[in-house]
């Protein structure tokens, strides 16, 4: 490990082996990002109870070139809470989220860009403003329910039938329908 670390203890016994498990991870945080900085760890305990253990939250601060990254894991579920609390469970869950959010870092960092959903063009074949939700006609025959809230403009009262449209199409409750609605067929998402 060659970037400064810190690690504390609040409400509870230092451990040299949680201590060695904590460098371990920072090990591979430095693996998946090599210009981290500096890392600052806190494990606390926040309270003994005597049916339940106590619960855990850590803090892991990770200093990249001109920013900080701050993960905060404290149990948030009743069920996640009181099911094994246990300091070393508590540490991995909060450094598999720091994992995460670091590499998402990266990603946004070397300008690595997630795809942009695949659009298709139909028409509006049914509106029903008043109920707020139509339907678009597929290019394959297919009828999609949306919903006011997915036309990205807001001009759903102003639809009528055989309007051309754009629309992402994802998995509803009851089906297919389209999660994301554009008005026009001159549309591109850039």
């Amino acid at each position: 490990m060659d970037i400064p670390l810190e690690i504390t203890f609040h409400n509870l016994t230092p451990s040299p082996s949680l201590e060695a498990d904590i460098r371990e991870r920072v090990d591979k945080l430095e693996k998946i990002y090599g210009r981290l900085v500096g890392c600052r760890v806190s494990v606390e305990a926040l309270h003994e109870q005597h049916r339940t253990g106590n619960i855990y939250e850590v803090h892991i601060e990770m200093r990249v070139p001109g920013d900080e990254l701050v993960v905060s894991r404290a149990p948030h579920r009743a069920k996640e809470r009181y099911a094994s609390p246990d300091v070393r469970t508590s540490v991995r869950d909060a450094f598999k989220a720091a994992e995460s959010q670091l590499k998402e870092f990266k990603q946004q960092q070397y300008g690595e860009v997630k795809t942009h959903p695949v659009l298709f063009q139909g028409q509006v074949s049914q509106i029903y403003p008043a109920e707020d939700y139509g339907f678009i006609l597929t290019n394959d025959g297919r009828q999609l329910y949306f919903h006011r809230n997915s036309v990205m403009s807001e001009h759903f009262d102003g639809l009528k039938h055989g309007d051309p449209v754009h629309y992402v199409e994802a998995s509803g409750d009851t089906g297919p329908t389209a999660s994301k609605v554009w008005i026009g067929p001159d549309y591109h998402l850039d």
